[in-house]
């Protein structure tokens, strides 16, 4: 009688192991053909509502513009003096070459400072 609960419990387990290894591969093999279609679906989703645009893509232009300035500044073309200067300091203490920053970023954030200030006055 022992035997046969032993053996009863062994099959059982065995049965459930093979059901859950089946499940396994189902899955595996659905994610697998499906795969592709979700990421591509994300991959639009997220190049749509612009979460990949946080930052202007593209490089400097050969002379410095009203609207370059300000996109290295982050702040409006038509922007005051005080918004200016305080988004230059905030830029460039996070860009120093002191501090680590590039040289080339630090003179072109002077540069559109300069730009701004010149012609303000």
């Amino acid at each position: 009688m022992e035997y046969r609960k032993d053996r009863e419990i062994k099959t059982s387990n065995l049965i459930l192991a093979g059901l859950g290894i089946a499940a396994v591969g189902f899955g595996g093999r659905y994610l697998t053909r499906h795969a592709k279609t979700v990421t591509q679906t994300l991959k639009k989703q997220m190049d749509a509502s612009g979460a990949l645009s946080k930052y202007y893509k593209g490089g400097f232009d050969a002379k410095m513009s009203k609207r370059e300035a300000g996109l290295i500044l982050g702040v409006s073309p038509s922007a005051s003096k005080v918004k200016v200067k305080d988004a230059h300091k905030r830029i460039m203490l996070l860009n120093h070459p002191d501090r680590g920053g590039s040289p080339y970023l630090a003179s072109k954030i002077n540069e559109a400072k300069d730009y701004f200030d010149s012609n303000k006055a």
